[in-house]
């Protein structure tokens, strides 16, 4: 089965723990650790938004650990697409065809094709969250700063730290506000 495919089953089953004035927002796949596919699951009532994390049989997971690491790794990865490139791919893009177009530097070929890898990587979907996507990501983000010349500290890493605190508060509003009991 592929990944759309268990994302409609992943729904489907989200949709059995929705309460009656609740709406299902979002389910997003990640694999927190490799081999364990999670399914973190938004519910929407009025201004509230209720989780809940599923594992691969439509199973609520109570695992408290587990819970915080399908939300951080989501974030983690969120933040990085959200980072690459500066933020705007497209307008990065569009930026590096004009310095082409104007002055054809050595390197400009390198560098849009690094951005047009970026950017396809991060507008691919579905995907699942894991750290092995944010790996990938890392590389590709990489592979961007050195086609553009930057050679001291990446402002992509600058970027990843200081969004630490984001992804942490994103973990602990999963755990508040989760619709089901958590052990350990």
């Amino acid at each position: 089965m592929g990944l759309e495919a268990d994302l409609t089953v992943a729904a489907t089953a989200a949709g059995t723990y929705r309460a009656d004035d609740e709406e299902l927002a979002g389910v997003v796949p990640a694999e927190p650790l490799a081999g364990r596919r999670t399914y973190l699951c938004a519910y929407r009532r009025e201004e509230f938004v209720g989780w809940l994390v599923l594992d691969t049989n439509g199973e609520r997971v109570s695992d408290r650990n587990l819970i915080r690491e399908t939300a951080s790794i989501i974030a983690t990865c969120e933040l990085a697409e959200e980072s690459a490139g500066g933020g705007d791919l497209p307008a990065l893009r569009a930026r590096l065809a004009e310095i082409r177009e104007e002055d054809d530097p050595i390197g400009i070929a390198e560098a849009e094709q690094a951005a047009k890898d970026l950017d396809v990587m991060v507008s691919v979907t579905p995907k699942v969250a894991s750290p092995s996507y944010l790996d990938e990501i890392g590389a590709a983000v990489r592979r961007l700063e050195l086609a553009l010349g930057e050679t001291g500290s990446s402002p992509f890493v600058a970027a990843m730290r200081h969004g630490v605190g984001v992804v942490e508060e994103v973990a602990g509003d999963v755990q508040r506000g989760y619709k089901n009991e958590m052990t350990g």
